[in-house]
């Protein structure tokens, strides 16, 4: 291994790390994450996937990660196929792998993988001996894109039904031994919240857009209902996850204390596909932590969720937490917070053990933007919040907007270039130079299953103005900046909002090298425009023109809980600059899932059903 820069990725063998007696008669299931190591063994879906599997004895689940060039070199000039980390096994002779699908820009590494795993691409032109081929994750929620390549996809919470999988499969392969793949398929479709791409044909308009999705197996769905876990409590959860061998993005131990949110953000994709709000109890959550640490020994938890400080018993949590871990040298964190002096009381409360940075994401510079993404932040919260840091020690604060939203204005720019402005005017009145601000701003990529999926993405010559102007306004040695590279930005776009036409593109781009897309030194722009070229496809269809409303979305076949019209009217009423209460602090909305909020108790529902 001294010609790879990481053997670590690569040699396995870590703490807690399962490996079974090799069986012929256990399912082997390969969890794929496309990405390096340090960010797949950072992910908290893949450990709870990891810990379910192997908590049966009929399975083993096993890692696979993408290869960093340099070990990828190896192996193709050695004839190794890609492999597992616990056996070693190569990717083609698993019974499933199972890819977990974070963000766009990782779909070539997928395709890399399957190369790379000696598995054939296209999933038309795989024999029955090849392995089933699986995803799940948030960008399932428009699987179009890679639906030449997957066989089925997970829409939705993935703990329960992946038990039905398996059980599935198993019945499956002693009865056929394998030899009918379709038969298989035919059985899975039954599952509620499985998605079989080769189960539908898509038919197109002459100018591009999708005319209708045809059934061609009458037992799939017409419409693909999401999973829902109802109660998070009943779960299981990794309490002995794995510790790695090297530093990785997030090397400490995560506890999702809630899922889903109810606030609204109307650019927020997770806000709407992981809807209902549901919560792990305390006692639950104090559980989890005591046994993740004993068989870890991590020096730091964290309380993950969408908003931390959104979690009923937060206060009480956190204060249970630091009790019982500040003698230990355990940090406690919250890496969601609002802005506000409550979170800011959170934070200190936490951070007794060491002190971080903070971050804040008040998104837009004015209170129309804020209506408008329904945000709904007072910007002095903000200022008192940070001014309430500097006092309490704090140095470091981070901040993020977005550019490029509906109706915004050279105004509303400016308006981000105060707010900045304010903020280090308050950092300076209170600790002098002694502070640092990292100023970190994105442009809106409109996402499906939002209300601004209608949207078009804004032209990069106007991001880049818009950033440039900013940056230009503010000089000092105080702030840095970052802003992401708007070609990424419009792939980005395309990938989110894509048909499975792309698919085409995709293989093209693979074999012009494209790999590690999101990593800038890999980003390699004209082999893609190139890929579009050849495949007389343009990405501007995808990124830069407004949808009507009654167009057909590639993802419409996907149920995500949340009704088109309600999401529709969320977008008539930013245009309007019309706020939404969040419904857990008012009453339910209609959004779509009343039935489910109502069957899990959340109380928005009884206040709808009252009103």
């Amino acid at each position: 291994m001294e010609k790879v820069e990481k053997p670590g990725r690569y040699i396995g063998e870590e703490y807690n790390e399962i490996v079974k007696e090799d069986d012929s008669q256990l399912i082997k299931i390969a969890l794929a994450f496309p990405d390096l190591y340090e960010i797949g063994m950072s992910h908290l879906g893949f450990k709870i996937l990891y810990d379910i599997i192997n908590k049966r004895k009929d399975s083993w689940a096993e890692r696979v990660f993408t290869p960093a060039l340099d070990f990828e070199k190896y192996l193709i000039d050695n004839d190794i196929p890609l492999f597992s980390l616990e056996s070693f096994r190569p990717l083609h002779e698993f019974d499933i792998v199972g890819f977990s699908l974070q963000y766009e820009m990782s779909y070539t590494n997928i395709l890399n993988m399957l190369n790379l795993g000696k598995i054939t691409l296209r999933s038309i032109k795989r024999d029955t001996g090849s392995p089933l081929i699986i995803a799940g994750g948030p960008t399932a929620f428009n699987p179009e894109p890679l639906a030449e390549f997957i066989d089925l996809f997970v829409i939705g919470d993935g703990e329960e039904i992946i038990n039905e999988i398996i059980d599935v499969y198993k019945d499956w392969s002693r009865k056929s031994r394998k030899s009918n793949k379709k038969e298989l398929l035919k059985n899975l479709v039954m599952l509620e919240g499985i998605y079989i791409p080769s189960f539908y044909k898509v038919k197109y308009h002459p100018d591009g857009r999708i005319e209708s999705f045809l059934k061609i197996e009458k037992k799939a769905p017409l419409k693909i209902k999401k999973r829902i876990v109802k109660n998070l409590n009943k779960t299981t959860f990794p309490v002995t996850p794995i510790v790695p061998n090297i530093d990785i993005v997030h090397n400490r131990i995560t506890l999702e204390i809630f899922r889903g949110c109810t606030r609204g953000c109307r650019f927020c994709q997770a806000g709407i596909i992981y809807r209902p709000v549901r919560e792990r109890s305390v006692e639950c959550l104090l559980k989890i932590a005591e046994l993740s640490f004993r068989n870890t020994g991590y020096e730091e938890i964290s309380l993950s969720s969408l908003s931390s400080s959104d979690y009923s018993q937060i206060d009480n949590l956190t204060s249970m937490m630091v009790e019982n871990y500040q003698s230990k040298g355990v940090g406690i964190s919250l890496p969601s917070l609002r802005i506000d002096n409550f979170s800011l009381h959170l934070a200190n409360q936490t951070q007794k053990v060491r002190k971080t940075g903070l971050t804040f994401a008040p998104e837009v510079g004015t209170e129309r933007m804020s209506k408008i993404i329904n945000k709904n932040v007072d910007e002095n919260d903000l200022y008192r919040t940070v001014q309430n840091a500097f006092k309490m020690g704090w140095r470091r604060i981070k901040l993020y907007f977005m550019i490029g939203l509906p109706t915004e204005t050279w105004e509303d720019i400016e308006g981000i270039v105060k707010m900045i402005k304010k903020v280090e005017m308050i950092g300076r009145n209170k600790v002098g130079k002694k502070f640092s601000l990292n100023v970190s701003i994105n442009a809106l990529v409109p996402k499906p299953h939002t209300p601004f999926q209608w949207l078009a993405l804004e032209a990069e010559d106007d991001l880049n103005k818009k950033f440039q102007y900013i940056t230009k306004m503010i000089r000092s040695n105080n702030i840095s900046f970052s802003f992401p590279d708007t070609r990424l930005t419009l792939l980005e776009a395309v990938f989110s909002r894509g048909d499975r036409r792309l698919a085409d593109v995709l293989e093209e781009a693979i074999k012009r090298g494209c790999k590690f897309d999101s990593w800038q030194e890999h980003f390699n722009f004209k082999s893609w425009q190139e890929s579009f070229q050849k495949c007389n496809l343009k990405m501007e269809f995808y990124t830069h023109r407004n949808r009507e409303k009654d167009e057909l979305m590639p993802w419409d076949l996907i149920d995500c809980g949340i009704k088109k019209q309600y999401l529709w009217e969320e977008w008539e009423k930013a245009l309007q600059g019309i706020s939404t209460i969040d419904c857990r602090q008012s009453i339910c909305h209609g959004c779509g899932l009343e039935l489910v909020c109502q069957e899990i108790g959340n109380k928005s529902v009884r206040n709808f059903n009252n009103s």
